[in-house]
């Protein structure tokens, strides 16, 4: 029944340029809602608990996005840090940030070099965003899911930075088992 309520998409009338245009405008108002929500459980319940309830919601949210783009390019079940590699350029607000892979050591270094979320709390005169804690929840919980046995690990990211040069960096290794 459902099927046969759909109407047919106005996506097919779009050029590809235009689509592209469409996923930046998506991604955008993507972000722009966990920002806002974000801001409004800052705002009612103070920091700590609203990170408490991101985290839960990055949680699961982080694995459903990695099953998606896993299922998108066809990645077999443990495709290793090549795999995660080709994932992490197709998450949402990959289409946003700054950022850059690096392959060192036989791991994979993933930079945000100028992050959208922290700029804007700067622009507004408002505190860095402590995603640290909720990142490595989304990073692990990411690269889990596209193979379970890739660890993640924090190199810099606010409040516990260690690197100038970026926003964040991630390192992701590889165990074998």
């Amino acid at each position: 029944m459902a099927e046969e309520n759909r109407r047919e998409s106005p996506l097919r009338d779009l050029s590809r340029a235009q689509l592209e245009e469409l996923i930046g405008a998506y991604a955008k108002n993507w972000l722009a809602l966990d920002g806002v929500w974000f801001q409004a459980a800052e705002a009612r319940f103070g920091m700590d608990a609203a990170m408490d309830l991101d985290e839960a919601a990055w949680r699961r949210y982080t694995r459903i996005e990695a099953r998606r783009i896993k299922a998108l390019l066809n990645l077999p079940e443990r495709p290793g840090l090549e795999g995660l590699e080709r994932a992490l350029r197709l998450r949402f607000y990959g289409q946003l940030n700054c950022d850059e892979v690096l392959r060192q050591d036989g791991a994979l270094v993933y930079r945000v070099t100028d992050c959208r979320v922290q700029s804007a709390r700067t622009r507004k005169h408002m505190p860095l965003h402590p995603c640290r804690r909720v990142g490595l929840v989304e990073y692990a919980g990411f690269a889990a899911e596209i193979d379970e046995r890739i660890h993640c690990e924090c190199l810099s990211c606010y409040p516990d930075v260690r690197d100038e040069t970026c926003a964040c960096a991630w390192r992701f290794t590889l165990r074998e088992t």
